[in-house]
């Protein structure tokens, strides 16, 4: 894609494509009133619609995956070009561009040292528990399986995702689902009073003493893992109280637990660090991404385990069944690597963990501002550019806003062309966030541009 095509080009294309754009119309259903119908073209934070309307990208291709922005001929040169020089060749064998990929990415993760590639982020928490199972069987005469994860979280689409899915409107339908997966509480403090016993101080360790309780009556020798979201992503925009994490990594300690963070929405930046995890001080044993990876330019996602992880596959080389048995046909895709190394170089050279930080910290405020002005903002709440606000009908029962409100919130803001978004087929009367994660690009007009639509469409909408 041309990034200096100008406006009457755009026009052109989207008059060639009209066709196809009304019959993907009349087979879909369509978005709030307002809202773009089919995002045609992009550059930067911007993107067009097929009416050639353009509007302000604050979710990042709609589910927090274009970190880096839009038109970035760098990262599609260099898919071009490794895909002219070779563009396949079994994971088994390995690329020359997955193996630099490889070494750069652990180069951000002290203390990991393993990458497994895959295409998306459900495959890459499937192959984690995969790997928990088999260690179970290996070691433990497979009664240490269970996997604990926890309510709100979600780790992908698949029916062994789905198993571990802290999201009941997501799941319902597609059961029954795989044994062996417990769910522990969340830990979203603005609602603590929904949750039987919780403290007003201290908070986090309680929730995290609640994950302890739940491994003491499923029976520690059971569980093998425990798989969590370093800040929960479509359950609400979550990030977790004080002493949490910290709390949660001796707890797995204490029982022997693998500790598997799902960083398909925060890794690479997203929350002003390379993974989110990282804000935390926890030293997982498994990490899971895809998303900003390549920040859409290409299909690639990740497994990337330690070494003592990664050595309990090769303990009986005589057994043709003691290595992990895993096979991704487009993990071996070089374009997804390819687009990786420069959408990781981008981010490096453009200081864009620091841009995080900073435009994640100007957004808090300006969020901050709107629930002083807004009553119907309960609670707003973040880590860099990741940022939720939380709509409520009562401030003082915190009683959740009717759902097709917060949808009309986002319809006016699509309207006057900033496009965000809402907690929406996930939690069963509580689908009452916004979500705001702005490319890590984002500047202070961008920020102070996306607050002001929005606090005009709370008004619009609740007065």
């Amino acid at each position: 894609m041309d990034g200096n095509r100008h406006d009457n080009d755009l026009t052109g294309v989207i008059e060639a494509d009209r066709a196809h754009v009304w019959h993907h119309l009349v087979q879909h259903k369509p978005f709030e009133t307002g809202a773009p119908r089919v995002i045609v073209e992009g550059r930067g934070m911007s993107v067009w619609d097929q009416h050639g309307k353009e509007h302000l990208d604050a979710v990042s291709g709609g589910v927090w995956t274009v970190n880096v922005g839009y038109g970035r001929e760098r990262i599609a040169d260099a898919v071009r070009d490794q895909l002219v020089k070779l563009n396949y060749f079994a994971g088994a064998a390995g690329t020359i561009p997955g193996a630099r990929f490889a070494e750069a990415l652990i180069d951000k993760m002290p203390g990991l040292s393993r990458v497994y590639y895959c295409n998306s982020g459900s495959e890459a928490n499937e192959k984690a528990f995969k790997m928990v199972r088999q260690i179970a069987q290996k070691r433990y005469g497979g009664k240490k399986h269970k996997i604990l994860y926890r309510d709100r979280d979600y780790h992908g689409t698949t029916i062994g995702c789905l198993s571990a899915g802290g999201q009941d409107e997501r799941n319902a339908h597609y059961g029954p689902f795989a044994p062996g997966f417990v769910r522990v509480p969340h830990c979203l403090e603005y609602r603590r009073h929904e949750q039987e016993g919780a403290p007003e101080e201290n908070y986090g360790l309680w929730a995290a003493d609640q994950i302890e309780a739940t491994i003491l009556r499923e029976g520690p020798d059971t569980v093998g893992a425990l798989c969590l979201e370093p800040v929960t992503a479509g359950g609400g925009v979550i990030p977790p109280p004080s002493g949490y994490w910290e709390r949660v990594q001796e707890i797995c300690r204490k029982y022997d637990i693998l500790l598997h963070i799902d960083e398909v929405v925060c890794g690479v930046g997203r929350t002003g660090t390379w993974f989110g995890y990282q804000n935390y001080g926890v030293q997982p044993d498994m990490v899971t991404m895809a998303k900003g990876l390549a920040s859409g330019y290409a299909a690639i996602a990740c497994l990337v385990t330690t070494e003592e992880v990664f050595s309990m596959f090769k303990e009986a080389p005589e057994d043709p069944l003691d290595y992990f048995r895993d096979i991704s046909t487009f993990g071996g895709c070089t374009a997804g690597p390819a687009a990786a190394l420069e959408n990781m170089a981008i981010v490096e050279e453009e200081g864009l963990l620091a841009n995080t930080r900073a435009m994640g910290d100007r957004l808090m405020e300006r969020l901050g501002e709107l629930k002083d002005k807004h009553a119907v903002v309960g609670d707003v709440r973040g880590a860099g550019l990741f940022c939720g606000a939380e709509l409520v009908a009562d401030r003082q029962t915190k009683e959740p806003v009717d759902e097709k409100l917060a949808q009309k919130v986002v319809g006016a803001c699509n309207a006057a062309g900033v496009i965000i978004g809402v907690t929406n087929r996930s939690l069963p009367g509580r689908n009452n966030t916004l979500c705001f994660s702005p490319a890590l690009i984002a500047t202070a007009d961008d920020i102070d541009h996306i607050a002001a639509t929005v606090d005009d469409a709370l008004t619009r909408v609740f007065g």
